[in-house]
């Protein structure tokens, strides 16, 4: 038989039964492909990456709220002043992420489809702390890129089915080895973070509905911008507002831009009038 009888079809690795881990497939017979198992040479620093700042996610009511600003940073420069940094990893799923733009957005897309490999190989859904789990372990093998200055720091939100009445939203955190931290109430990683939070402390309670939560979550953005430089605020002058999306018993869904802009110039005119933001409540 000729050489390139062969051409397109599939290698014997994908008949061979195996894990349901797409990574830990991958890293068995296309490791090159994975751009978390790359390190640079010894003494080489990666300097003037862009890098994203800032996001956040709160539970409320009918679920969990994650949201983003859009500016990314290259050093003292704005690198991109639209970038996306909230994204479904699958119905029920998303990432956020802080940190170096570039190996951020492959890890999100190597999650994406690490979960729908699981799920087919599978035949069930993982469950919201596997994957915590799994994302955990994707962080940790990008170790070696992150003590070089490419670390990629992510924040997982979830609606849980499984877990009971009024805790179905859950939010993980993680560090940049690989740790994974269940956060309870709200949580907001990047360098505008410690703002963030501190805003949603005070703003944050139980039981929210969806536009409170919603406000508190661009509130606490616009702390965070305030203090800041690499945390971008609403641009009411290009429309470029932050993204926030909610992930409830039915799915995932971002809030459209009509009501982002609606919300977001209403926090902005509050603002006019109470420049530290609002108090909280007692």
């Amino acid at each position: 038989m000729a050489p390139d009888d062969h051409a397109g079809r599939l290698g014997e690795e994908f008949f061979t039964p195996g894990t349901s881990s797409f990574t830990e497939f991958l890293a068995a017979h296309r490791p090159e492909l994975l751009s978390t198992r790359r390190v640079l040479p010894d003494g080489v620093r990666a300097e003037g990456a862009p890098h994203g700042t800032t996001v956040l996610a709160l539970t409320y009511g009918d679920g969990v709220l994650i949201a983003g600003d859009r500016r990314a940073t290259m050093g003292h420069l704005i690198a991109q002043r639209d970038l996306e940094k909230v994204h479904p990893a699958d119905d029920h799923t998303a990432v956020a992420f802080a940190g170096s733009v570039g190996l951020a957005l492959d890890l999100v897309k190597l999650c994406q489809v690490e979960l729908n490999h699981f799920e087919k190989i599978e035949g069930t859904p993982m469950t919201l702390a596997a994957k915590a789990t799994r994302l955990a372990t994707m962080i940790r093998n990008n170790l070696g890129q992150a003590m070089q200055g490419l670390a990629v720091v992510p924040l997982l939100a979830g609606y849980d089915p499984a877990a009971p009445e009024g805790g179905r939203g859950r939010i993980f955190g993680f560090d940049v080895a690989g740790g994974r931290y269940e956060k309870y109430g709200f949580h907001a990683e990047g360098s505008g973070s410690p703002y963030a939070r501190g805003a949603l402390k005070k703003l944050f309670r139980p039981g929210l509905s969806r536009r409170e939560a919603t406000l508190a979550a661009l509130q606490a953005l616009y702390d965070a911008a305030d203090d800041d430089s690499a945390t971008g605020g609403p641009d009411l002058t290009r429309r470029i507002y932050p993204v926030v999306s909610v992930i409830t018993e039915d799915g995932f869904e971002r809030l459209s831009e009509a009501e982002t802009e609606e919300l977001s110039r209403e926090m902005v005119e509050q603002r006019r009038g109470r420049p530290d933001g609002p108090n909280a409540g007692v």
